[in-house]
């Protein structure tokens, strides 16, 4: 057994304990996430391996994504892709339908022997759909009356309705997020590979920022990659524009001074002795600093028009609270951040998760964000940054074409939809298709990973070239860039 060593319990430097306790006043919340942004890859694999440069490996289409996650399970029958047999039929079980063979074991058998349908349980009997739906634009989409400002948009939206993943419960949001079921061990989200991959737009700001309330099995990012591809939680409150980000008490400007000196000092002392720890943290501290004033910039919204507050719903207070999230998402795409990952419906499993109540539940969470994010579409186009910015409307599965209880629907992972603007993207296209009752995915079949491969080639992104030794991927965690909705 190991003795302890004095140098084993011995106490930090004077200087790195300064540091520490710095570390805990100013910006703290994004300090976990910055800590080792400057630390050389390399230190810890093989020589003869360099890490990315920051320069995409190909020409990009896109230089910002928002990533917009519905947490709970969006049903995709009352969305984005209609099934008007479930009302013909609703109430009778589906062996009592001309689809009977949808539940067929010898169909897609790999999907099936891989979770169970909803939780393990089958919802047989069809549920009406809970809304209507209409054509819109010169595309002739069809998108429910849920979502009547997004559908405005639908001319500048690929719909992709032939999702599927392998989790039936909401450890799908991992899934979503990482390509890989959390029992396969912990993974990178893609917010991760992308702040890896790509350099810095804008050195004020933090690169990879995340909004919203995220769920406890979907709180991690960089993982082996490091913390340093954390996403950095940001609260968009103009009120309080940064946890710690303030001082204790007033500075004049010449204290201030005094402080950029002492950074300056120590900067060349961790230079002198070449310790890349504490070299990293200062690192981390300067950006924290230009942070106090870059962040407050960021959410005064009173820099913006009154037309564009009221466009946001900013003034109504059922979505009041997104709209300022994707009003600082298209601000902070101005200001050149890479990814801005928002989480709409955080809480327990999430609030998009409709056992029951279904109709009313989803009437009050689509009114909530279709405004602000029919807005961000509108607000991106008018202002010539649609073509550069990539945003995603997703959620970790869909629900069940059968009723659970008298007027919910469960887990459903056989079958949903996601849709991209933006970036590379065409609009005015309903990708791939589900059968008559939305059971499964059935015409061209897209897992999780291939909305992840497809981002990465519009942002010049090659996954095989950001492995890094002694973590080989698999085929499907890289997944398949979907050309089909690629202009």
């Amino acid at each position: 057994m190991h003795t302890p060593h004095a140098t084993d319990t011995q106490q930090p430097s004077p200087r790195r304990q300064f540091l520490h306790t710095l570390g805990r006043g100013i910006a703290g919340v994004a300090l976990a996430a910055l800590l080792e942004r400057d630390m050389p890859q390399a230190l810890a694999n093989p020589a003869s391996w360099a890490p990315p440069d920051g320069r995409p490996h190909f020409a990009p289409k896109a230089k910002s994504v928002i990533w917009l996650f519905m947490n709970g399970g969006v049903s995709h029958m009352e969305s984005f892709d209609p099934k008007p047999m479930l009302t013909k039929y609703a109430g009778q079980t589906i062996a009592e339908t001309p689809y009977a063979d949808v539940q067929n074991p010898d169909k897609l058998k790999l999907e099936r022997a891989m979770v169970p349908d909803a939780n393990g349980q089958q919802r047989n009997k069809l549920f009406p759909l809970q809304t209507g739906f209409k054509k819109h634009g010169d595309s002739g989409i069809e998108v429910s009356d849920f979502f009547p400002q997004v559908a405005r948009q639908i001319d500048r939206i690929a719909v992709v309705r032939s999702m599927w993943t392998t989790d039936s419960n909401h450890m799908a949001q991992t899934q979503f997020h990482t390509g890989r079921n959390m029992l396969d061990g912990e993974f990178p989200t893609l917010g991760a590979w992308v702040h890896y991959g790509l350099g810095s737009l804008n050195d004020n700001l933090p690169q990879f920022v995340s909004l919203g309330t995220r769920e406890y099995w979907n709180k991690k990012d960089g993982l082996y990659l490091g913390p340093a591809h954390d996403a950095v939680p940001l609260r968009i409150d103009p009120a309080n524009p940064l946890d710690f980000g303030a001082p204790e008490r007033p500075f004049s400007r010449a204290a201030q001074g005094e402080g950029f000196r002492l950074v300056e000092r120590l900067n060349r002392l961790a230079a002198a002795d070449g310790d890349a720890a504490t070299a990293a943290r200062i690192a981390s501290y300067e950006l924290a600093f230009r942070m106090q004033s870059s962040v407050p910039d960021l959410v005064d919204f009173s820099q913006e028009t009154e037309e564009t507050k009221h466009l946001y719903g900013l003034d109504l207070p059922h979505c009041r609270d997104f709209a300022m999230q994707l009003l600082a998402a298209r601000r902070m795409v101005e200001r050149g951040v890479r990814f801005i990952q928002i989480q709409h419906g955080g809480g327990g499993a999430g609030a998009w998760d409709a056992h029951s109540d279904l109709k009313n539940s989803h009437t009050k969470l689509a009114l909530a964000v279709d405004q602000p994010i029919g807005a961000l579409l509108e607000d991106l186009h008018r202002r010539g940054l649609l073509e550069e910015t990539i945003v995603v409307f997703a959620s970790e599965f869909g629900r069940t074409p059968g009723t659970q209880g008298a007027d919910g629907r469960d887990h459903h992972p056989f079958a949903f939809s996601v849709w991209m603007a933006g970036g590379g993207v065409r609009g005015g296209i309903a990708h791939g298709a589900t059968d008559e009752l939305g059971f499964h995915a059935v015409e061209d079949r897209h897992y999780v990973t291939d909305i992840h491969a497809t981002i990465l080639k519009l942002l010049g992104l090659d996954s095989h070239r950001l492995e890094i030794p002694g973590r080989k991927r698999l085929a499907i965690d890289h997944g398949h860039p979907i050309d089909a909705i690629m202009a």
